[in-house]
């Protein structure tokens, strides 16, 4: 996938139609001072809980935020073709967007959780929980390890506020310093100095 998307919108404004075309550059978060995207998702497994994992906004511009996230879950799903999210939640927002010369279908309704976005592809569903652009740090940080803790069950508004099952966060948070520490060591690595003719 490039890192950079074109995206294209047809945008429908009180009766008016706006063709709207913009430029949109995905980076990493290894590029330093540039943006990064925020997200945080479930392993590979068994489907658990009711999120697969959480997203940070930065704004509540929805064909904005997309290109970024959708070529980072096309690489999981494969490509991407409908997201839904909660129309009462983010800015205007087209029906259709160009990626990567893909459309893409942004379905909003007002019966979804405000605090979701689901993303569809051929083969694949992914729910996100979507913590809000002005959290605070801790508070996003602490929702989106959580959201994407392999054996998270907790719903949205628990999530939000911050009400995890016990030990998501420490599992996680424990997993991590195991990981980072090097993990089990594998013994066929290593060779023992000082004692030939073993």
């Amino acid at each position: 996938m490039s890192s950079s998307a074109k995206v294209h919108a047809d945008v429908r404004v009180r009766g008016r139609s706006t063709d709207m075309t913009s430029d949109s550059t995905t980076r990493s978060a290894s590029t330093g001072g540039h943006r990064d995207l925020r997200l945080r998702l479930k392993p590979r497994g068994p489907v658990t809980g009711f999120v697969d994992g959480g997203w940070w906004p930065r704004s509540r511009d929805l064909p904005g935020e997309l290109p970024a996230l959708l070529a980072v879950l096309a690489v999981r799903m494969g490509p991407v073709e409908d997201v839904t999210y909660n129309l009462d939640t983010w800015g205007p927002t087209p029906r259709r967007i160009s990626l990567d010369g893909r459309r893409v279908r942004l379905s909003g309704y007002r019966s979804q959780h405000p605090a979701t976005i689901d993303v569809l592809s051929a083969a694949d569903r992914v729910t996100l929980l979507v913590v809000a652009p002005d959290a605070a740090p801790e508070a996003a940080h602490s929702a989106l390890m959580a959201a994407g803790h392999r054996g998270n069950t907790d719903h949205v508004d628990a999530l939000l506020r911050g009400e995890f099952a016990p030990g998501a966060v420490d599992d996680e948070l424990a997993q991590q310093r195991w990981d980072l520490d090097g993990g089990p060591v594998d013994a066929g690595r290593f060779r023992l100095v000082g004692m030939s003719n073993l």
